[in-house]
């Protein structure tokens, strides 16, 4: 199996502008989101950017790069653009890595391009962690994905599903059980004539009510494979505390 990665890093952020850039243990954020993609097993590591500033940075420490409209409306929007410039062939496997990750294990890039590869029914592929904490279950900001018994999904919702009707009849204070919970990691796979055929799709209902783009692909008939994570997969950088957390993480590694 052979596959691709490509690591959108757009410059804008509200919480963190310049984010793919901000310093993490002597280097770009998006250079350890890199150096990790090319442990994996990707034949090809390509970065995505909207701005010069990134683009500089990145060919400075090596990496290819594709520069991009900055009127994408999705990442994979800026997917299919790079698929369409690199003149992938529609069969090729291209597995997004978010450019806010740089602590993404490289097994887990591997194991959903593999997932792909190994279901051609699906569309996608992407991945799932156990909730296992009421904070977690209630939080809007963490996503979470319902699975058929096939590993399919059924839906992807920023609210509690399935929602624990009895349990939460007696009390909505405490965790109902463990087990039938699971947050969504957003990590995807694609393959390349599937990114041409979202780009024509509008967007569609649900996804503008939930704002997960993963929805456009269920509201239009494709199938996404759902697996469980091989290992865990830590927190992406998205507030200042986040960034300050990482850096103290990495620090300490490099230490020892």
């Amino acid at each position: 199996m052979s596959f691709s990665v490509v690591i959108p890093a757009r410059y804008a952020s509200t919480r963190l502008p310049g984010k793919p850039l901000l310093e993490i243990g002597g280097m770009p954020m998006v250079q350890h989101v890199w150096q990790r993609a090319c442990r994996s097993a990707a034949a090809q590591v390509v970065i995505a950017t909207d701005d010069v500033r990134i683009l500089d940075a990145a060919q400075d420490f090596g990496a290819q790069v594709c520069m991009t409209s900055p009127e994408h409306p999705s990442g994979t929007d800026r997917l299919q653009q790079v698929a369409t410039q690199m003149g992938w062939p529609d069969e090729q496997i291209v597995v997004n890595v978010q450019g806010d990750e740089p602590l993404i294990p490289p097994a887990i890039i591997d194991q959903v391009a593999a997932n792909l590869a190994q279901h051609p029914g699906a569309g996608i592929a992407t991945l799932c962690a156990q909730i296992t904490g009421l904070e977690e279950l209630l939080n809007p900001n963490i996503v979470k994905v319902v699975r058929s018994a096939q590993d399919m999904a059924l839906y992807f919702s920023r609210a509690t599903i399935p929602w624990p009707r009895d349990a939460f009849a007696r009390s909505t204070a405490a965790f109902p059980g463990a087990g039938a919970w699971y947050r969504h990691i957003g990590i995807y796979a694609y393959r390349t004539g599937f990114l041409h055929q979202y780009v024509t799709w509008p967007s569609a209902p649900p996804e503008q009510l939930e704002q997960l783009e993963q929805l456009r692909a269920l509201y239009n008939g494709v199938g996404i494979h759902v697996a469980p994570a091989r290992e865990a997969v830590p927190a992406g950088v998205d507030t200042p505390q986040d960034l300050l957390a990482v850096r103290s993480l990495l620090g300490s590694a490099a230490c020892e």
